[in-house]
């Protein structure tokens, strides 16, 4: 039985979609991993098939909520990643989220973000019980002063967080572009970047204790 992630915030534009590659990306490094785009955008089945290249990982393209909701029973994967629409009265959610082991929350540190992912804990994670973590996203490295602010805020409010954060890079959007993970990229900042997520993936995995 795989374990699922669901990549979760209810305002859209805050890094969810380049979370949910570039963390499936990384996992993959240890485990077989199903990215699955629940999003009707098509985000993320955009970038992976705009590379035409191995992301490491498998993709499968559902928003159908029955079929969400037997994702415990696939078989063939150690771990499923599931980008999912930013709506937070969405059917495809609430499947994704009744059935999930881990929800990740992306989130830029700015004031009026964090205070639509507080609203999103509170309406559509609090009452489930499903153990998960604020990811800060689209951090300025040149001042992380506002992440530790926000971290700290989130820690007052007694919802729980990533130490790791994941700063802002043009990386990301190459990476995008090119159709690959940020791991697979080379040039200006690109190792930083994936040094971000392999945080983020650590801590996971220390969290999960495996």
């Amino acid at each position: 039985m795989p374990n699922i992630i669901a990549i979760i915030n209810g305002k859209g534009g805050v890094g969810k979609t380049t979370t949910s590659v570039n963390l499936a990306a990384t996992l993959a490094d240890k485990k077989r991993v199903l990215l699955v785009d629940a999003d009707p955008q098509g985000s993320a089945t955009w970038w992976v098939e705009r590379g035409g290249s191995s992301m490491g990982f498998d993709l499968a393209q559902e928003t159908d909520p029955t079929l969400l909701s037997s994702l415990p029973k696939m078989k063939g994967y150690e771990l499923a990643v599931v980008d999912t629409p930013p709506a937070l009265r969405s059917e495809a959610l609430e499947a994704v989220v009744a059935v999930a082991d881990y929800l990740i929350l992306p989130t830029p540190p700015a004031p009026m973000d964090l205070a639509v992912l507080i609203e999103t804990v509170r309406e559509a994670i609090a009452a489930v019980g499903v153990a998960h973590r604020v990811l800060l996203t689209r951090v300025d490295s040149r001042s992380l002063r506002e992440a530790v602010e926000a971290q700290k805020t989130l820690r007052e409010l007694g919802v729980p967080a990533f130490h790791a954060f994941i700063r802002a890079y043009k990386a990301h959007e190459r990476a995008a572009l090119e159709g690959i993970p940020i791991s697979q990229l080379r040039g200006e900042n690109a190792r930083e970047a994936k040094a971000d997520y392999c945080r983020v993936a650590d801590e996971l995995q220390r969290d999960w204790g495996s």
